[in-house]
């Protein structure tokens, strides 16, 4: 599907067709992201980007990939730390 957008013919002539239409894919998909309408791989694969320079640029954006609680993130590493030392096996 297309969707057409009337941008001024100074602004597209001063950043260029290609290079704004990579920064609308860019921008919507960090907004589907960020609002949890669409995962991290899907939101990557409509920016047109991998997963990588995906993070990298929710990093950029202050929007966080991981999305766990530090509570979780606690409970999670004292279960590996019992198991690492012995407790698990």
């Amino acid at each position: 599907m297309q969707i057409a957008i009337e941008l001024p013919n100074d602004f597209t002539q001063l950043r260029g067709i290609e290079k704004i239409i990579k920064e609308i894919h860019l921008s919507y998909a960090l907004r589907l992201y960020k609002s949890d309408e669409v995962t991290l791989s899907k939101a990557a694969e409509l920016a047109g980007l991998d997963l990588y320079d995906f993070m990298s640029a929710c990093k950029q954006e202050g929007i966080p990939t991981i999305s766990i609680s530090q509570e979780e993130l606690l409970e999670d590493l004292n279960g590996f730390n019992s198991y690492r030392f012995g407790a698990g096996t």
